[in-house]
């Protein structure tokens, strides 16, 4: 996987900010009208629609227009490769951290 892919660049970006991960965490419970997502958020409402604006940009909120409301949906799909390039880094960790305590344990055998 590239390290340098625009979609993974996307969504890190958009979940830089609290607001929009605040926006993320209510979706992922279920799918929410702007006016529910505005209500406990201290900010003006065109505010808000540029952070829902964001993460429908990098697809992590598609939204959809349902009578006079506009209802916002968390798409989890677009948070897998960001999961398989964050699993890709714990594994090379790991292995960093595996050798450096062999490292480790191999010197105190030697004293």
């Amino acid at each position: 996987m590239a390290n340098n892919s625009p979609a993974i660049d996307r969504v890190f970006h958009a979940l830089s900010d609290q607001t929009r991960r605040a926006i993320v965490m209510r979706l992922s419970a279920r799918p929410s009208a702007v006016g529910e997502l505005f209500t406990p958020m201290p900010m003006a409402l065109p505010t808000l629609l540029k952070h829902i604006r964001v993460l429908e940009d990098c697809g992590l909120v598609a939204t959809k227009k349902v009578g006079r409301e506009r209802i916002c949906e968390m798409q989890p799909d677009a948070l897998r490769a960001t999961d398989a390039w964050l699993a890709q880094q714990r594994a090379v960790w790991d292995a960093r951290l595996d050798r450096m305590e062999a490292y480790v344990l191999d010197l105190q055998t030697r004293e």
